[in-house]
């Protein structure tokens, strides 16, 4: 396996996935590991650096997350980031205190002395705070190196011991020139030189799929998304004929889609695709269900025994195979640390007890945007490749309230004129992610001198690089317009159409 060169041990940041995904860009291979990792477990891996994540506790909380004190005597740079700032200050000695003044959002930072970790940075760049508490006193052979209007240390240094800490958040988008600070503090001041590439890292797992199955065969379920695709084409690489590629049709997908999955499959993949027809049993099981958590799980429990009936049928099933990606845990579960739950993904928290079954999750500790280079790698074409993202739960999460036909007929009629006009325009490439939400809220219209009182979409068109964070498309008027009038005057049933111009955080992209 690739050799680590950082690891980041997680506090709990909604944002701790987006440091690993930072480094990666510029090549360098990271592990996220929980806060409480020994400091021998973390040497095994011989990292050359480490980072404490941000996190949403308190440092004097009765229940503070600790790191083994054993990580700072490992001759190995670190760097605290937030909450890891807060945690270095109290374990070297200093003190923290509430903060009069919050600081959420941008802040001025201004550099007061020459440090490695912040070359080649200018003056009075914007970074991205999100914090209450904040040091008061330094430790014992730290200065601080970078301050802000609210914070006094908002970048602090011990050369001597090569221990550095942040007080705003680095590895997001809106702090101008963060990813320059951490490639400084992995390259320059950890030495980091090793490169790590997605063909690599391919190339690795491939090799680790193929001895780990063996001569079994492995189940892998197809939603017809990226993840799901490459997934399967990395197993076709890796063991040919013991693949066994499934696609369940649970009434939940985009109009055409089943039909346009099972054509670039046929196209693409010799292995001939399983079509399981399940519409009933999911719309069934999904009769006046109206929580998103409790849909979610339905469809997750569904679609496994729909695979353990499909399982059933073929001999020499050991393996099922899954398009789990990183934004989906860290949203899910707190797998690595003791990051808040977000949301429940399907596909995520592993299988139930009854199931005999072991998972394969290659892609769990990417980025959609690296999955997508691996698909180009494997030979996939562009166009499957470049599909916006779309939910493992389908069009369930997309309809406020219980599911039926006729919502979802006429969420996927809406959902096509919104695609159309986007690939028209051209801006369906320059774009993240666009769907319709049905609100299942109603009201009154005028059509022909007639009242209706019909329903309300919402159209939703974000902006991003990885999912983790969003921004609103800010999409022409006469755009929208356009797509405002052509889904009132084609679909029945709409009289309204809304735009959402949330960002991510504090909205997720998708609704439920």
């Amino acid at each position: 396996m690739t050799n680590v060169s950082i690891i980041v041990l997680d506090f709990g940041s909604q944002y701790t996935q987006l440091i690993a995904r930072r480094l990666r860009e510029d090549k360098i291979y990271c592990e996220i590991l929980p806060y409480h990792t020994s400091a021998k477990d973390i040497e095994a891996k011989n990292p050359q650096g480490l980072i404490l994540s941000g996190g949403p506790s308190s440092v004097y909380s009765e229940d503070a997350y600790e790191v083994d004190k054993e990580v700072y005597n490992m001759g190995i740079p670190v760097l605290g980031i937030c909450y890891g700032m807060q945690r270095i200050a109290v374990d070297f000695g200093g003190s923290v205190i509430r903060s009069s003044h919050h600081e959420y959002g941008k802040a001025e930072l201004k550099i007061e002395t020459d440090s490695p970790l912040l070359a080649d940075c200018e003056d009075n760049r914007i970074v991205w705070m999100s914090h209450s508490d904040k040091v008061d006193q330094l430790p014992t052979g730290f200065s601080p190196i970078a301050t802000s209007s609210n914070s006094p240390y908002a970048a602090i240094a011990n050369e001597e011991k090569r221990v550095y800490a942040m007080q705003y958040h680095p590895e997001v988008n809106h702090s101008e020139e963060g990813y320059l600070m951490l490639r400084n503090f992995a390259k320059n001041i950890c030495g980091v030189t090793e490169k790590w590439k997605m063909e690599h890292f391919l190339k690795e797992q491939i090799k680790m799929i193929r001895e780990r199955v063996g001569d079994a065969k492995v189940l892998c379920g197809l939603s017809g998304g990226v993840d799901s695709s490459v997934v399967a084409a990395m197993l076709y690489e890796a063991i040919g004929d013991q693949l066994v590629p499934v696609f369940v049709d649970n009434g939940l997908l985009r109009k055409g889609e089943r039909e346009q999955v099972e054509e670039v499959f046929k196209i693409n993949l010799k292995t001939p695709l399983i079509t399981v027809d399940a519409v009933d049993n999911f719309l069934g099981k999904l009769a006046g269900v109206s929580d998103p958590e409790v849909k979610r799980k339905i469809i997750g429990h569904t679609f496994i025994e729909e695979f353990e009936k499909e399982a059933k049928k073929h001999d020499g099933i050991k393996f099922l195979a899954q398009g789990t990606l990183y934004p989906d845990v860290i949203e899910s579960i707190s797998v690595n640390g003791p990051s808040e739950v977000i949301k429940s993904h399907h596909n995520v928290g592993g299988l139930p007890d009854w199931m005999d079954f072991e998972l394969i999750e290659p892609l769990r500790e990417l980025f959609k945007d690296e999955v997508r280079k691996i698909g180009l790698e494997l030979g996939l074409p562009e166009s499957m490749i470049n599909r916006h993202p779309f939910p493992g739960p389908g069009l369930a999460i997309r309809i406020m309230g219980d599911v039926n036909v006729a919502d979802l007929t006429l969420l996927r009629e809406a959902d096509v004129i919104l695609l159309e006009e986007l690939k028209a325009s051209g801006y369906y490439t320059q774009t993240w992610q666009a769907f319709v939400v049905l609100l299942n809220v109603k009201s009154v219209g005028v059509m022909g001198d007639n009242r209706t009182y019909d329903n309300t979409v919402c159209v939703r068109v974000v902006e991003a690089v990885d999912g983790m964070t969003a921004t609103f498309a800010h999409l022409p008027h006469e755009l929208l317009e356009r797509i405002s009038r052509r889904i009132i005057n084609e679909v029945d049933g709409i009289n309204r159409v809304v735009y959402d111009i949330s960002s991510k955080p504090p909205a997720t992209i998708e609704w439920e």
